[in-house]
């Protein structure tokens, strides 16, 4: 890989894992059950993207 496509990835990895943060702590601040579950699935899908764009680096 290139200096530029891992800094891609770097960035990826920084927006995955913001982005698993702010839903997370969003969903903390929900009152509604059905929109907070839903805050926290996209939560979980920000953390599997994560862990997907890591293990491209592992490959």
């Amino acid at each position: 890989m290139t200096n530029k496509e891992l800094l891609y990835i770097k960035d990826a990895l920084g927006h995955e894992s913001e982005m698993q943060k702010s839903c997370t702590q969003f969903a903390n601040q929900l009152q509604d059950p059905d929109l907070r579950n839903f805050v926290n699935s996209l939560a979980k899908k920000h953390g599997e993207s994560y862990l997907k764009f890591f293990s491209l680096l592992n490959s």
